[in-house]
């Protein structure tokens, strides 16, 4: 029974419950300088294969970590940016606003009249106003001009899908 079994580190307690086990069953007691080498070997090959697993884990968990971390930053510095750019936006969208009513208040007639005055200008008066009577009864005609050849081509084309559609 102690042969089948494989012990991956030394412990004395189990040593000492395995040697009770077979005095009770009637087996015979195993040299214990006969056992400990062949643990022994036992016990480094699956601490290397062990030691190796658990160092091949830890990197890949930090790499892991690692890129978490990396893509967390990136997006916290998008983020920022966003907020930075949408700020611009507000302040500009309120320079417009500003810039808009300033330029309808500039735009109203009450200052377009003073701006005339201050430069000389006048109200018209009905006796400044006067009118000029026009004929009505010249009509002015554009005489048909010939056809190109390219215009002939395209009605002498258009007359046919005509005569053919029906």
């Amino acid at each position: 029974m102690a042969e089948n079994t494989v012990r991956y580190y030394n412990d004395e307690s189990f040593d000492d419950a395995e040697l009770d086990e077979t005095t009770e069953t009637g087996g015979t007691k195993h040299d214990e300088s006969e056992q400990k080498p062949e643990i022994q070997m036992r016990s480094n090959e699956a601490r290397s294969g062990s030691i190796l697993m658990i160092v091949f884990v830890s990197i890949l968990a930090a790499a892991l970590l690692g890129s978490v971390i990396y893509s967390l930053d990136k997006r916290n510095t998008m983020y920022n940016k966003v907020a930075a750019m949408n700020e611009k936006l507000d302040t500009a969208e309120a320079e417009n606003v500003r810039l808009q009513s300033e330029l309808d208040s500039k735009m109203s007639a009450k200052n377009i009249e003073e701006y005339a005055q201050s430069l000389g200008m006048v109200k018209l008066n009905s006796s400044q106003i006067t009118y000029k009577k026009i004929q009505t009864g010249d009509v002015v005609t554009i005489p048909e001009q010939e056809k190109g050849l390219i215009a002939k081509i395209k009605s002498l084309f258009d007359k046919c899908m005509e005569y053919f559609r029906g």
